[in-house]
């Protein structure tokens, strides 16, 4: 991305946006920081000189209004990034409806709302790219993922459902579908290191994903040169879900 783009990314403060934060200011772009957490999200824009916006991503009317607010500051809006989301690892019947409802909100809920706020203002302005965040477990069946994989199964319906209705405005959807990425959220799963080597083991590459792993990827669908990609769910997943291991 050579021209000065435009972004907002909902989740930034968190492992994989702070990182992908980094790299769109770091290229010479401009971000609107967005999250539910105040304290690392301001002190994050304070250091990367860019705004800030404190909402939670459930709430339809706010993301629309940090859409708004994109476009008044920066001109006009060029990608989005939902990163919002949690991690439920039950089975199907110690899941509860609470569970369920939170795992909708955080992960489908999110993604939609962006996507009913992003499209119709890229659409005015020539185009842009929406990246929406998935799972290799949508994919692959790993037990005691029963809700988050179906709920990631959604997104990734989202994802070209969304693509098409767009498409004939420029405007691009496609998600990115990580493994297990050391991040805060997934910590309870990697902290201890029984956990840590079964989930290496379940990965071809023999690691766990790194934050800058799913950000590179992210960043590179935003880019304009990737204008002939949409509707794609793209696996940077360290082979988790494409290839057996072990006996």
């Amino acid at each position: 991305m050579t021209q000065q783009q435009n972004f907002l990314v909902i989740g930034a403060a968190g492992g994989i946006g702070n990182d992908l934060s980094r790299r769109i200011v770091a290229a010479g772009h401009r971000v609107l920081l967005c999250g539910r957490n105040r304290e690392p999200l301001e002190r994050l824009g304070a250091e990367l000189q860019q705004p800030v916006e404190v909402f939670n991503a459930t709430d339809w009317n706010a993301t629309s209004a940090a859409v708004d607010r994109c476009v008044d500051e920066f001109g006009k809006l060029d990608g989005v990034v939902n990163l919002a989301g949690s991690l439920i690892l039950k089975p199907a019947h110690l899941t509860s409806a609470e569970d369920w409802r939170e795992t909708v909100d955080q992960n489908l809920t999110t993604a939609l709302g962006l996507v009913r706020a992003a499209a119709p203002t890229m659409r005015k302005s020539g185009g842009g790219s929406i990246v929406l965040l998935s799972s290799g477990a949508a994919a692959i069946g790993l037990p005691n993922h029963e809700a988050i994989a179906a709920v990631k199964a959604g997104i990734e319906g989202l994802v070209r459902s969304a693509a098409a209705t767009y498409a004939a405005a420029a405007v691009r959807v496609n998600a990115i579908a990580p493994g297990l990425t050391r991040t805060p959220l997934t910590e309870r799963v990697w902290a201890n290191e029984r956990g840590a080597e079964a989930s290496r083991a379940m990965h071809a590459l023999g690691r766990l994903g790194e934050p800058a792993d799913i950000a590179s990827a992210i960043f590179w669908l935003l880019s304009p040169d990737q204008s002939w990609i949409t509707a794609q769910t793209i696996a940077v997943d360290g082979g988790l879900s494409t290839i057996k291991m072990g006996k």
